[in-house]
């Protein structure tokens, strides 16, 4: 039999890519740059070597997250490398999205303020332009009073981490009554990429409302906006991580 210590080695999972770790870390300072997250609001990503296993940040602001802070938790949102001594408190979103999203590789949890209103009232986000086609594929609502009655809004337990997963289903986005916005993608480029444009999206709807009623975009429409953006993703990411690069190296760009 071999010993616990051979055992417990043999449960860790395999180092993620220093590249990897590095895009991470740069996920969290171009959302906090483009006013997607500020002190609060999280990003995780999928283990590139381990499906069952996704890398976040230790309790931090996003705009201080260096690859010093990256936690690797399993799907039950227990750190299971690089531990400390304190986890964001709604990890369980990101486990529980993981676990019933296998098509998901990136996720960002944040409290935009354009995004509540559209959780907060009956009016729903629809995509305005084409830069926001991915809305059309429907933003669901969650409103934890239904699942849990009266609590301080946190996805704190699996079981809340579970409805909310439920309650997005397929979607890119899950707009969370008084509280934000969940948003998914197939990797870190593409949910950065529709959180940002989540959130402009939002600020363009409440002006086009203002002005009169909005022509949104059509179905098909939006899914083939959709699909033309994805194909030109790295155009945006390139840009907003260099920026961001140049921000952490204390460099003008």
């Amino acid at each position: 039999m071999a010993p616990a210590s051979q055992k417990a080695k043999s449960t860790r999972p395999p180092p993620a890519g220093r590249d990897f770790i590095d895009t991470l870390v740069v996920a969290n300072r171009v959302l906090f740059d483009h006013d997607v997250v500020d002190a609060f609001g999280h990003v995780s990503v999928r283990h590139d070597r381990d499906p069952t296993k996704f890398l976040m940040a230790r309790h931090l602001a996003p705009g201080l997250v260096t690859a010093r802070d990256i936690v690797t938790f399993d799907l039950d949102a227990n750190a299971v490398a690089n531990p400390a001594k304190r986890y964001y408190s709604e990890r369980f979103i990101h486990s529980e999205i993981y676990k019933r999203r296998p098509d998901v590789v990136a996720v960002v949890h944040c409290h935009a303020p354009p995004l509540i209103p559209f959780g907060a009232t009956r009016t729903p986000l629809h995509p305005v332009y084409h830069m926001s086609g991915f809305l059309g594929a429907g933003t669901p609502v969650f409103d934890v009073r239904e699942t849990a009655g009266m609590t301080d809004m946190l996805i704190r337990t699996p079981a809340l981490g579970a409805a909310l997963a439920e309650t997005l289903a397929d979607k890119p986005l899950v707009l969370m009554r008084g509280h934000g916005a969940t948003i998914v993608g197939d990797g870190i480029p593409q949910a950065v990429y529709r959180a940002i444009y989540a959130r402009l999206n939002a600020t363009l709807q409440m002006d086009a409302l203002r002005l009169g009623t909005p022509i949104y975009l059509a179905r098909e429409e939006a899914t083939k906006a959709a699909a033309s953006i994805d194909g030109s993703l790295e155009r945006a990411w390139s840009l907003w991580a260099d920026v961001a690069r140049a921000k952490m190296k204390g460099r003008r760009v």
